[in-house]
Order: structure tokens, then sequence, then C-alpha cells
């Protein structure tokens, strides 16, 4: 099993749709910088790339980010579109919260996630159209029109 470092988006709509149980069981560790939240174990990192200051990525993308920068063995989870890319562009591991969606049906945690993507959709996630059918077809469940 995969380690991972989590933003504070992912924590959110997975605790959000009630399925934050899935983490345990996806990863043997999860780490959470200081900036991200107090309540687990809290690692901060050594060093933040300067060029990352000028983007608009919140505290807690670029805690995550640089701690993953440091330990890139781990899995980093981010929503946020920049901050994703710019994860990527470091050669990081990035998932995002449809991306554990799909690891825990793969891992037989849920039959189906349809309804965990219309719960976080409803929780205040944006899904376009386009990603929800990809995601849905993904996962070998056909969107119902």
């Amino acid at each position: 099993m995969d380690n991972a470092i989590s933003n504070t988006s992912p924590l959110l709509y997975l605790y959000r749709t009630g399925i934050l149980d899935w983490l345990p069981k996806l990863f043997n560790e999860i780490w959470i910088p200081n900036a991200v939240i107090f309540e687990l174990t809290v690692v901060e990192p050594q060093h933040l790339p300067s060029e990352w200051l000028a983007l608009d990525l919140g505290a807690g993308e670029l805690a995550s980010m640089s701690l993953s920068l440091e330990h890139p063995n781990r899995i980093i989870l981010l929503d946020d579109m920049l901050a994703r890319r710019t994860a990527q562009a470091a050669g990081l591991r990035v998932w995002g919260t449809l991306k554990v969606l799909l690891e825990g049906k793969s891992q037989g945690l849920t039959e189906r996630i349809k309804p965990h993507v219309i719960r976080l959709s409803k929780s205040g996630m944006w899904i376009s159209g386009d990603i929800r059918q990809r995601i849905l077809a993904l996962a070998g469940e056909i969107e119902d029109v």
C-alpha cells in the first residue's frame, strides 16, 4: 500500500460524503501539514519553492506540495487544478478525490461510485458533465441519461 500527503479539499469532500474512512484502507499512512489541519500527525516541510509563491495557491496546497517534494514516494491528494498541474510538473504522484473513489471501488470499498459522485456534487465539489462521464466510465458504470 502507498503512503499519502493530503491537502484540505479531499479530506473535506470525503468527510462530507461519509467516506473519509476509506483513506486508511487505501494508504498505510497519511500526512497532513500543519497548514491543512491540526488534528492528525503534523509534518512541516523544510523548504517552499519560491516560484510557487507567485501562484494563486493556498497555504495548505503549498505546504502539502512542499512536503511531497521532500517525500516523493508519497501520493499527494489535491483537487485544485492549478495545484494539481504544478505538482505534476514537479514530478509528484497526484490523486484527487475522484481518484480516491475509483481506488475505493477497485479495492472493494463500494460497489458503485455514482452515489458518491452525486454526494460530492451536492456537497460543493464542482464536477463538470464531461468529468462525471469519464469517471463513471472508468468505474464501469454507465451514465444514466
